[in-house]
């Protein structure tokens, strides 16, 4: 007997090989180094806004994954609240990147987007075999994410000008080794063609 619901109880009734995921860019910046995140993050909120105005108009489903800044009891609202009104560094950027109504999204309490989430059983409910990850920061929450896409066999897409660390070289670094070691494809947003992929994709079933 399948046990499993096929829309994961009315809560995923999307379905779509690709996914863009958008990591810890609801972010208040009040942390030591998030003066010089403040910049290299804003620039690439613009892109990573237009690479989901995109993905919108392919029917691409948007999952944020974001930090929970260490407080068990909040939800991710209450993160975006208090990053739009407490008068806080990151205001920007979830002014650009407010979550939309149909927006999927996990808590994450340490950095990979996968550990202790549900993001597995989203993705695969959705039926994803694709993965764009964008977001902060490259070399540890991106690059953590990542592996694990990688270790569940889903390809992977990082553009490079839609992840950033507080060291550039860091972000450098970090794309050539999932570049290298990943197979991930780092090529800039705008060279990323969402509507091929997933027709491409949705065609390998």
């Amino acid at each position: 007997m399948d046990t499993k619901n096929a829309d994961l109880h009315g809560n995923a009734p999307d379905s779509s090989p690709v996914a863009l995921l958008i990591i810890d860019m609801i972010n208040d910046l009040e942390f030591p180094g998030g003066d010089e995140l403040l910049e290299p993050a804003s620039r690439i909120a613009d892109r990573i806004s237009e690479l989901k105005q995109r993905a919108k108009e392919q029917s691409i489903p948007i999952i944020y994954a974001n930090d929970n800044f260490g407080k068990w009891r909040s939800d991710f609202n209450e993160v975006v609240e208090h990053v739009l009104t407490d008068g806080v560094k990151g205001k920007y950027l979830a002014e650009v990147l407010k979550p939309d109504k149909d927006d999927y999204f996990v808590l994450k309490p340490k950095n990979s987007a996968f550990y202790e989430t549900t993001l597995d059983m989203l993705l695969t409910y959705l039926q994803v075999k694709h993965v764009v990850i964008t977001g902060l920061s490259t070399d540890s929450c991106v690059l953590f994410s990542a592996n694990d896409a990688y270790m569940r066999d889903l390809k992977i897409s990082i553009p490079a000008d839609c992840v950033a660390s507080i060291n550039p070289a860091h972000t450098d670094d970090a794309l050539a080794y999932m570049k290298r070691v990943l197979s991930a494809d780092i090529s800039p947003s705008a060279e990323v063609d969402l509507a091929s992929l997933r027709q491409e994709l949705a065609s390998v079933d």
